[in-house]
């Protein structure tokens, strides 16, 4: 057997311990003074530049790809729900199918519903707004377009890990308020529904649609 060959054997195990290690590295790329450019699994001490990429064999984390985090970010999505509500349903399913990371208030009370009414005009469920852009009722199509015209991908980028944040009252009750006793009596007492009069009263709920709302 030749000299090559023995070592070949002998360096062998070593270029597979250091693969093992760089499966779970970090590959920096490094611009040095002389402007050559590296690539290591750590930033050399003489760099001017440095860069990190995860290695091809990294398990993906729960961050959005750059595009849909600027998209996102640019023209954020919520979704005002409610309970009992089968539309609120279908646009959860649809949001989720499509990619669309989004943050999702609830309208359980007369205060959700003062701000369902401010972000909507009304009170009718689901509502989905798109950076200043309203959307009244669940409609595939007519939300399909929004996101288009807003800059979504048309199908869904988001990685396997990715939550969306859990769901909040449309007006949460700030902390102080919560911890009276005395703050929190009225507020169990007082009617979902507004009240009665021709500029609020609102149109009677259908099916199994809690006062107050349009589905």
């Amino acid at each position: 057997m030749s000299r090559m060959m023995k070592n070949s054997r002998r360096l062998l195990p070593a270029a597979l311990l250091c693969c093992a290690a760089l499966a779970h590295a970090q590959l920096y790329k490094s611009v040095g003074p002389d402007g050559r450019v590296t690539y290591s699994d750590a930033p050399p001490a003489a760099a001017r530049q440095v860069e990190t990429r995860p290695l091809p064999s990294a398990a993906p984390g729960a961050a959005l790809p750059y595009e849909l985090a600027q998209v996102a970010k640019a023209q954020p999505v919520t979704l005002y729900t409610s309970d009992k509500c089968a539309p609120c349903e279908s646009a959860r399913s649809f949001l989720a199918v499509r990619g669309v990371p989004y943050a999702e208030k609830t309208v359980s009370s007369n205060e959700d519903i003062a701000a369902l009414r401010a972000a909507g005009g009304d009170a009718q469920l689901p509502l989905l707004t798109i950076g200043r852009s309203k959307e009244k009722g669940y409609e595939e199509g007519a939300w399909n377009a929004a996101l288009d015209a807003a800059g979504y991908p048309k199908s869904s980028q988001l990685p396997a890990t990715w939550r969306n944040p859990p769901p909040q009252g449309a007006a949460p009750r700030s902390a102080s308020k919560a911890a009276d006793p005395a703050e929190k009596a009225p507020a169990a007492a007082a009617p979902l529904s507004p009240s009665p009069g021709p500029a609020t009263e609102a149109p009677p709920a259908t099916g199994k649609a809690p006062p107050g709302f349009r589905f």
